[in-house]
């Protein structure tokens, strides 16, 4: 426990950054030295049978490092950040009993914020009424129309969201609709509420053409590996595109490819570039987050680079701990 502000807080050690930058293994490393346990803050690793495109970790690569929130639910369960909010804190209490540094590691910035900030989803309810037409709305005229929607009410939440991440669109218009209130606001106003955790928040990022090559390298990858049988089992299973789980990149393209709504390359493409928007998306967020401290490729030299980027971690580490 580490005092701050006259009360004691937990240590918490975050890692992340945008999608493909590296983040694994660099996390391995950091877990051995620390003797650390690993939680995922990847909203697609939750998901079971959907490896591939999420670029899950392998038992090899954990090295017997233990992780925890990782194919947890099924892909045609619900699942969102409150309910990962709730699992990481049951993850939370179980490593800090056995005397293990919890490391949080992933992309998915809002489901760190709600760890971090333990933000309150209680306070506010849903309108299963509301939603419902929402949903309608979306297949009659289109998540570009619902979209519009939002950006008349929210911009700022209209260009943080794709549209083609319905669900999300909808939860902004529900949000808005039931407290009158923007969910890009009420997100700023949480984002500074105070820490729950005494948290060393690092972000690994890189030179962006370098970056944007690593994921295409990822996305071909992911090709070779199968990503195309791996969707048509989840279809196999009874998965459908409306369902959280495959909206995920990779797989709502190769689920149009399979339904014959677009060509393979193209959809190749799509993953490609739309993964690239995403990783921009990532780092948007993460610049508007508070006491980050950054660690730039670019900054370590390319021999022994992750070496060089630990000791730099372990350095900080020492500091917030002592």
């Amino acid at each position: 426990m580490k005092e701050v502000n006259g009360t004691l807080q937990p240590p918490l050690i975050i890692l992340t950054g945008p999608t493909a930058v590296g983040k694994t293994a660099l996390s391995i490393a950091l877990a051995k030295a620390v003797d650390g346990e690993i939680i995922s803050a990847d909203s697609m690793q939750v998901y079971q049978y959907m490896d591939i495109g999420s670029a899950k970790i392998s038992k090899e690569q954990m090295q017997g490092i233990p992780h925890h929130l990782i194919d947890i639910v099924k892909p045609w369960e619900e699942f969102n950040v409150a309910a990962f909010q709730a699992a990481c804190k049951t993850a939370l209490a179980d490593i800090y009993r056995r005397g293990k540094l919890p490391i949080l590691v992933g992309g998915t910035g809002f489901y760190i914020q709600a760890v971090l900030r333990d933000i309150d989803f209680t306070q506010y309810g849903d309108d299963a009424g509301c939603r419902l037409e929402l949903e309608r709305l979306a297949v009659q005229e289109g998540a570009d129309r619902l979209h519009q929607m939002l950006a008349q009410v929210d911009a700022a939440s209209a260009e943080t969201i794709p549209a083609g991440n319905v669900k999300r669109v909808i939860r902004a218009l529900e949000f808005y609709r039931l407290t009158g209130e923007r969910i890009s606001e009420h997100n700023e106003r949480e984002r500074q509420r105070p820490d729950a955790y005494a948290a060393c928040y690092f972000v690994l990022t890189d030179d962006r053409v370098r970056l944007y090559e690593r994921i295409d390298r990822r996305v071909d990858a992911m090709l070779k590996q199968g990503l195309v049988a791996e969707v048509e089992n989840l279809k196999k299973l009874g998965c459908r595109r409306g369902q959280t789980a495959m909206q995920g990149l990779g797989y709502k393209e190769i689920l149009d490819y399979l339904d014959g709504k677009c060509t393979l390359e193209d959809a190749v493409v799509l993953i490609k570039r739309d993964t690239r928007h995403f990783a921009k998306r990532q780092l948007t967020w993460f610049r508007r987050e508070r006491d980050v401290i950054w660690l730039d490729r670019r900054d370590f030299p390319e021999e022994g680079q992750d070496s060089a980027i630990l000791q730099c971690m372990l350095e900080h580490i020492a500091r917030r701990f002592p």
